[in-house]
């Protein structure tokens, strides 16, 4: 005999006809349906009032709070981001504060509350971080040009009303400023081809370290990104800093406080004006300003050109004999013991090398960048610093 299922509607229903019927008291009744006497009556009421409806679940809301926010001062919030669209609950309590200081206007976290109830507050989206593959330990750096450091120093607005994202780039022994060029966006394009003239005028490095931001990295596999696969078809390896840890970069930030203090306090006018105020700037920073870490000398008197030229053609990469090759799909997987692998659709058409570890593990690499460890049992690629 299967279980009688009932609900909290369908007792009430039957509380109201046991008692309708007139075969029992209220106190036995209520005892029945082990509910008290108040609650009989109440429900009783409510069926002869409202019929069956009137059982049903109501909302233990308060009909008035007495410390609501007043209907004016909704509308004027409400109001205040409308005109204006990208401030925040902050900046909109503030200028109301400035305006009107006589009423009391609700918190910050009230006015952010009132915004979202009607539909004014965009939801951030979730932030993927990618997965450092190449933390520790880093690069030695002995001469010119063995590691780089990239990175955008921090946006800000222009007199137009434009953003500029200065994209730098130095030369870790020599502090040389190789690159400081404003942008519009941090897109993979025009980074790309600031990199591209870069190269040109002084050669590849061994390495470049940047952050785990876009466009240098992303979270597919082994912290990939189009531009990262560029570089390593260049011969140049990518070495990303732990995420939240800029110390590790931390000439090249020190570098950043320096460009921000000359050319951004105040921002100019437009982008090329902006510019010019960079190009003054590395003229004097590589050739006029002694640097105390290079015992007063400046960074062009020590740097030297790379002696790797940019090719005229993107090299095909190679890997050691020992190492089985696998290339990648259109779809972004690979063949694997009659198993397809999800690797990334930023490898589609490219081969990737596995490393013999043990007789089940294999060590996945796109150039010389460690992307992780394929599971022979499990058909997956973990993580580098993952255990099996």
């Amino acid at each position: 005999m299967p279980w009688k299922e009932t609900c909290a509607m369908d007792e009430k229903k039957a509380f109201v006809l046991a008692w309708r019927s007139g075969e029992f008291a209220m106190s036995e009744l209520c005892r029945r349906f082990r509910i008290s006497r108040p609650t009989g009556y109440a429900l009783l009421k409510r069926a002869e009032q409202e019929g069956w409806q009137g059982l049903g679940e109501r909302s233990r809301a308060p009909v008035h709070h007495p410390n609501a926010t007043a209907d004016a001062q909704v509308a004027a919030i409400v109001a205040c981001k409308r005109r204006h669209l990208v401030w925040g609950p902050v900046t909109v309590r503030a200028w109301l504060r400035r305006e009107q200081p006589q009423v009391n206007w609700p918190a910050a976290s009230t006015t952010g509350d009132i915004l979202q109830r009607h539909g004014l507050v965009r939801a951030r989206g979730r932030r993927h971080r990618s997965v450092p593959p190449h933390l520790r330990p880093f690069a030695q750096v002995a001469q010119p040009n063995d590691v780089w450091s990239a990175d955008f120093k921090g946006q800000f607005w222009l007199g137009d009303g434009h953003r500029c994202y200065p994209l730098t780039v130095t030369d870790n022994h020599s502090r040389m400023l190789l690159c400081c060029h404003g942008l519009y966006h941090p897109q993979r394009q025009p980074t790309r081809a600031c990199l591209t003239r870069v190269f040109v005028e002084y050669g590849l490095p061994r390495a470049i370290r940047t952050d785990n931001g876009a466009p240098f990295a992303s979270p597919a596999v082994g912290g990939l990104s189009a531009l990262a696969v560029w570089l390593l078809k260049l011969g140049v390896l990518p070495e990303r800093i732990e995420p939240g840890k800029p110390q590790q970069n931390g000439r090249h930030e020190r570098m950043h406080r320096t460009l921000k203090a000359a050319t951004a306090s105040p921002p100019r006018a437009t982008l090329s004006a902006q510019q010019r105020a960079f190009n003054r700037f590395q003229r004097e920073y590589n050739e006029e300003r002694p640097h105390r870490a290079l015992a007063g000398q400046s960074p062009a008197h020590l740097y030297r050109p790379s002696p790797r030229p940019f090719p005229s053609r993107i090299p095909e990469i190679h890997y050691p004999a020992d190492f089985v090759l696998r290339k990648v799909r259109v779809e972004g997987h690979m063949k694997w013991e009659g198993h397809e692998i999800f690797v990334s659709k930023l490898l589609a058409g490219e081969a990737v090398g596995l490393k013999p570890l043990e007789h089940d593990r294999w060590e996945l690499y796109f150039g010389r960048l460690p992307l992780g460890v394929l599971d022979g049992r499990t058909h997956k690629i973990l993580r580098p610093d993952r255990k099996v």
